[in-house]
């Protein structure tokens, strides 16, 4: 089998910085998106606002997401990832402190997109420099990791908007809302003078410069046949937006994006108004019902643990398969069983929380290693765009359907969208485990048996962190 600098490196500091850095996002992305159900009853009260209007201020987000996993997705490979990899959180704080002051409804709706649109571009930049310079042997596990801090922010928001709704009632909300601002700029800092993708250079046809960035990481391992084989790997197509609509690469795009929305659809309608529902099954409006959401959202935490030992030993295709399979399963009984005990509410959604944890970590492991460097952050942010406009679509009708057709019915629509997931999977799912990442992306000839090297000294994904 032929080496490579970057996919047989061993696991350094770099690469736990670089995950670091890029878990920042996430960590903001679930903290934003969550904290709004947690204050979304005293905010509706002090804005006088209508079902519909909560729907639109937690969709407001994920619409935004969309247009900048769309947008941001294609710019991040034409200009690189690392111009970008700072600049939107400045966006997330400034917005984030002007929703402290609105007065109306339709302003926050505004200042929720922007965030959105922040927040997908991020999905893209980050998930494809992390990738970029991930070893083979770590890479599924670290990406897959990303989504842990997805939750630790999701939690954290619960928590901390918990406390606010005790400390101050009235004003709470507002407050909830500005805290965003203290991790964006705490990132915003740390991620000044992260390095440029060596992979993405060398595409561009920036050799010399791709060098450089490898000697400053890498040091005297930096070698010209090192550069030599980056170049062999990542020689550029002319690949464009176009591409991943066109061959195999459109059958991964359908995949990809499918898999994600369908499984988000419910997962983020029940984070966005998580005490609402819980409300919805006899639960109290209070702190009941957010300490309930914060319990839930940390099982989808811990469900990611087996889930990360699991990609590289059941393989991603049968893991993601029987993850979708097992989720119907407290669907459908929150479904048929809306009257059930709190104590049965409650363990269908923590068994739902974590089934979920084999598609939550490959909804960065997936679109990264199925698309080329030239098309990558594209992938992602398309995968980014489709998971979101109907992840929209579902938390903008959420709070209606509560009102209009009740929990119970709501849950069996939840369920019958998974069960769909879990078709598209047994249909489409391809498997990537042990492959090098221009490999997977059939950007490089496939080796004839694929492996996982451990080089030297190397720690596992997962007890690096």
């Amino acid at each position: 089998m032929s080496t490579s600098l970057i996919d047989d490196a061993r696991f350094r500091p770099f690469h736990k910085k670089m995950f670091a850095l890029t878990a920042g996002g996430q960590f903001l992305d679930g903290y934003l998106l969550s904290i709004v159900g947690v204050v979304v009853l005293g905010m509706s009260a002090d804005l006088d606002m209508s079902a519909g209007q909560e729907g639109l201020i937690g969709a407001a987000a994920l619409v935004g997401l969309f247009a900048g996993g769309l947008i941001f997705g294609r710019i991040t490979d034409r200009i690189g990832r690392q111009l970008l990899f700072t600049l939107h959180f400045v966006v997330i704080a400034v917005a984030s402190i002007a929703s402290m002051f609105v007065q109306d409804s339709t302003l926050l709706v505004i200042l929720r997109f922007v965030i959105g649109v922040a927040l997908g571009a991020d999905y893209a930049i980050g998930s494809a420099l992390l990738s970029e310079w991930l070893p083979t042997a770590q890479r599924g596990r670290v990406m897959g990791m990303l989504i842990m801090a997805w939750f630790v922010g999701a939690t954290t928001a619960y928590v901390v908007g918990y406390a606010l709704i005790n400390l101050m009632d009235a004003d709470a909300w507002r407050w909830a809302l500005g805290s965003a601002a203290i991790p964006a700029v705490a990132f915003i800092i740390a991620r000044i003078g992260t390095p440029e993708s060596p992979r993405w250079l060398v595409s561009r046809g920036r050799v010399e410069e791709a060098q450089a960035v490898l000697r400053r990481v890498y040091g005297e391992e930096a070698t010209p046949e090192a550069v030599e084989a980056l170049v062999a790997d990542e020689t550029a197509q002319g690949l464009g937006f176009a591409e991943v609509f066109r061959g195999d690469y459109l059958k991964r795009t359908a995949f990809v994006g499918l898999f994600w929305l369908l499984q988000i659809v419910p997962l983020f309608a029940i984070y966005t108004f998580g005490p609402t529902v819980l409300s919805a099954f006899g639960m109290s409006d209070g702190g009941d019902s957010v300490l309930g959401s914060a319990l839930i959202s940390m099982l989808f935490l811990i469900g990611c643990l087996p889930a990360l030992r699991l990609i590289d030993t059941l393989g991603r295709r049968r893991l993601i398969i029987w993850s979708f399979g097992l989720m119907v399963v407290p669907l459908a009984v929150l479904g048929f069983v809306p009257t059930a005990p709190v104590a049965v509410i409650l363990a269908c959604f923590c068994a739902y929380a974590l089934f979920s944890g084999g598609p939550s970590i490959l909804e960065f492991i997936y679109p990264t290693e199925l698309f080329p460097t030239e098309v990558r952050a594209t992938a992602v942010g398309i995968g980014t765009a489709i998971s979101r406009i109907g992840a929209a679509i579902g938390t903008y009708l959420l709070p209606i359907g509560l009102d209009r057709i009740g929990v119970g019915n709501t849950m069996l629509i939840m369920a019958a969208i998974t069960l769909l997931g879990f078709a598209v999977c047994v249909t489409l799912a391809p498997e990537t485990r042990g492959r090098r990442l221009a490999e997977a992306s059939g950007a490089a000839p496939a080796e004839s048996t694929p492996t996982l090297p451990q080089p030297a000294g190397t720690g596992t994904g997962t007890g690096t962190h």
